[in-house]
């Protein structure tokens, strides 16, 4: 059996902020990801602008250069593959983490790539696994169609189509805005009566503007029934029923961690919040030898985490006392600038 000193599940930036701080003790870690390296930041529609200034990103102390004063997502994952390479970070990529267990002194993990299922054994496992896998599901018929996407691409192919967006924050927003100005027929569906409160402030009046001006149709208090090929069928809050025409549906309803798989780790989670029981200091769980690392420690509250803050979760893992407490205050002074 294939093993390893140490694992590191999930190869977003989180992970291989992980990683670094394993490299710079001596260890030389793997990392697994069921996707692509920075899978999430893949995901994010092409050439979007991070809300964030760039030394906030940064991990390992390499510099990511950007043209402008927030880098592109298509900058944020040519720095990522560089940090990669230059930090020697062994990476297997679509490889992913079905479960664990352990026996004994050994953790024993199941992994899944496109040629078949392996398991390898561990002394320590990091879960770093983020929560872009996961989106929420609306849980209506139709929802898994071919043209029904939880996530956005980019809007040149939307021209002159009518496309529904579900969600009401800011994804939903952006998408809405970037549709309609590619020459998209946008109707905005979200359940409550009002744009989410975390919508951006700079986006806020912009897709006020517009569906005042009637050039962003807009259902609010509306709830999704079921899609199909014609479009999606919703329900206002008065209780009437109306069929929104729709070639394009992208419901941008959120994300969420992969609670299943923590469950079958063995890691507790609270039956309300779904945070797990860990070690604050260690991020350690009650499973001996498995840590965790990044939104996934805060459960159904992943709005706590972000890259800012997140990235120094691996010094709380594999540093000392004293690397352990600056980590913690790293995290507290970005967390408060970045809204916590």
């Amino acid at each position: 059996m294939e093993c390893h000193k140490d694992l590191i599940a999930g190869a977003g930036p989180i992970g291989l902020a992980c990683a670094i701080s394993a490299k710079r003790r001596g260890l030389d870690p793997l990392v697994v990801d069921a996707g692509p390296v920075c899978g999430s930041i893949h995901r994010y529609p092409v050439g979007m602008l991070f809300f964030t200034t760039p030394e906030r990103l940064e991990i390992g102390g390499h510099p990511l250069a950007c043209a402008g004063q927030k880098p592109t997502r298509e900058e944020a994952l040519k720095y990522y593959r560089g940090v990669v390479r230059a930090e020697g970070i062994r990476v297997r990529t679509f490889t992913r983490l079905l479960g664990a267990e352990r026996k004994g002194g050994e953790i024993l993990c199941d992994l899944e790539t496109r040629s078949g299922r392996t398991r390898v054994a561990c002394g320590r496992l990091v879960l770093a696994t983020g929560y872009f896998d996961h989106p929420r599901p609306l849980g209506v018929p139709g929802e898994s169609l071919p043209h029904v996407s939880h996530y956005f691409d980019e809007a040149h192919a939307s021209f002159g189509r009518d496309v529904a967006v579900i969600g009401g924050r800011n994804s939903a927003v952006e998408a809405a805005l970037e549709l309609f100005r590619a020459g998209a027929r946008v109707t905005l569906v979200h359940r409550g009566l009002e744009l989410g409160k975390s919508v951006k402030y700079w986006l806020k009046p912009d897709i006020e503007n517009r569906i005042a001006a009637g050039e962003i149709a807009a259902r609010f208090g509306a709830q999704v029934l079921h899609i199909d090929e014609a479009g999606v069928r919703i329900r206002d809050a008065g209780g009437r029923e109306e069929a929104i025409r729709a070639d394009r549906v992208y419901a941008l309803t959120g994300f969420q961690p992969d609670f299943d798989l923590f469950r079958r780790i063995g890691i507790e989670l609270d039956p309300e919040t779904c945070r797990p029981r860990l070690d604050p200091e260690t991020l350690e769980t009650n499973v001996p030898g498995v840590h965790m690392a990044g939104s996934i420690t805060r459960g159904r509250s992943i709005s706590e985490v972000f890259i800012e803050n997140g990235r120094f979760d691996g010094e709380k893992v594999f540093g000392d006392a004293g690397s352990r407490a600056q980590a913690e205050d790293l995290y507290r002074g970005v967390s408060r600038q970045v809204g916590e």
